[in-house]
């Protein structure tokens, strides 16, 4: 049974008594067009929400594959920088790339899934 069958036999069994004066029904009819604005406006929401998780998989995905076949296709000539401390972080960011291009991302999947449920909780 739906939810109009149950609206009908509550009114049915109940015979509520109404007033006899002519803004009832524009009244009523007028509180069921706000009910179904609101109801629109969530399914907007919904689905703008959703779309917006879709975009943001995809786009930490393709920037993660990016990143990952960046590091492979360029690799650093350590030959180039002997000196300094640039050397030093040069070798500590090759020796741990793959941990960093992984961390790059899911950070960027994280940030854009906050970003996009801090954006729909504003609404």
């Amino acid at each position: 049974m739906n939810g109009k069958d149950n609206i009908e036999e509550f009114l049915r069994s109940n015979k509520p008594q109404l007033k006899d004066d002519p803004t009832f029904l524009l009244e009523t009819n007028r509180r069921l067009k706000q009910v179904e604005g609101i109801k629109a406006e969530v399914d907007r929401q919904r689905t703008h929400g959703r779309m917006a998780l879709i975009v943001t998989l995809i786009l930490g995905i393709v920037i993660g594959a990016a990143a990952v076949i960046i590091g492979y296709i360029c690799p650093v000539d350590l030959n180039k920088f002997n000196q300094g401390a640039l050397a030093g972080i040069i070798v500590f960011l090759t020796t741990w790339k793959e941990y960093f291009l992984i961390l790059a991302a899911a950070l960027s999947v994280s940030l854009s899934y906050i970003l996009s449920r801090t954006r729909k909780a504003a609404f």
